[in-house]
């Protein structure tokens, strides 16, 4: 009898998440991948460099609101010249110059402006057509509505009560002028799978995620409204194994989730990763 090997739960992810990114390769000719430094978006680095062979062939885009972490702008700065990423970093100067800001505004607030904003900006400068992102469905509830080619109005407005179907792979790639499609190569990984994958494939994090102090962050974003939680968990396997018994949501200590009643809601409506 042949030795057959049988593929794993990571495997058959990876393999998913690898068609899915040479899908959206084939499919639009200007297409960018945002990169918050966070541990999904590194998965996806290393996810792209598997898919063709060891080259990013689109451009990486940080939307820097200015208030980010030191420690992932310094992660940022050496994951850049490491993997030789093609980045691009975008801010939205004129909401700063408008002194739109956390010491002024509501959590909701800046991130529109800061964020989805810069997103829109960066999007009309380069003309993407597709967006490469790396959300997945057990996040929160409203990421749980997406698809894995999730398109966008020209108001980048997204109508999460009428998403097309997805038999058969049949996804959607074609647009008008002024939409965009985002591409969801991690939907149906699990923040586990998340953590497992980064272990099996020894991929390289900002100390952030693990603990100091009792201390660590879980999911991360600007550092005014990002909080630590209590967590003795220094390790990957501890981090794991600390996610499998917890009953706390990965996005408890992102303030703009919630300011207001569906909040995440309303932001991913008008755009927000």
């Amino acid at each position: 009898m042949p030795n057959v090997t049988r593929m794993t739960h990571l495997d058959k992810l990876e393999a998913q998440s690898l068609f899915i990114l040479r899908e959206a390769y084939h499919a639009f000719k200007k297409i960018a991948m945002p990169w918050s430094m966070g541990k999904d978006s590194n998965v996806l680095i290393f996810l792209s460099k598997k898919a063709f062979c060891g080259h990013i062939p689109y451009p990486l885009l940080h939307i820097d609101t200015t208030y980010e972490f030191p420690e992932m702008l310094e992660f940022r700065d050496w994951a850049v010249k490491q993997y030789d990423l093609d980045l691009i970093v975008k801010i939205n100067e004129e909401a700063r110059a408008r002194g739109v800001g956390y010491e002024t505004h509501d959590p909701v607030t800046v991130t529109h402006e800061l964020k989805t904003v810069a997103l829109q900006q960066a999007m009309a400068e380069h003309g993407w057509h597709g967006l490469i992102t790396g959300i997945r469905r057990d996040e929160d509830s409203t990421r749980a509505k997406e698809r894995y080619f999730s398109p966008r109005n020209a108001d980048f407005e997204w109508d999460y009560k009428d998403q097309p179907p997805e038999f058969w792979n049949q996804f959607t790639t074609t647009v008008k002028p002024g939409e965009h499609v985002r591409i969801q190569p991690l939907l149906d990984w699990s923040e586990v799978d998340i953590w497992s994958y980064i272990k099996r494939e020894n991929i390289p994090v900002p100390k952030l995620y693990f603990a100091k102090d009792g201390k660590r962050y879980r999911s991360m974003g600007c550092k005014p409204i990002t909080k630590a939680i209590d967590s003795n968990a220094s390790t990957i396997d501890e981090i794991i194994e600390e996610l499998r018994h917890t009953k706390t949501s990965e996005r408890a200590g992102r303030a703009q989730d919630h300011h207001e009643r569906n909040a995440m809601q309303k932001l991913r409506a008008k755009g927000f990763m």
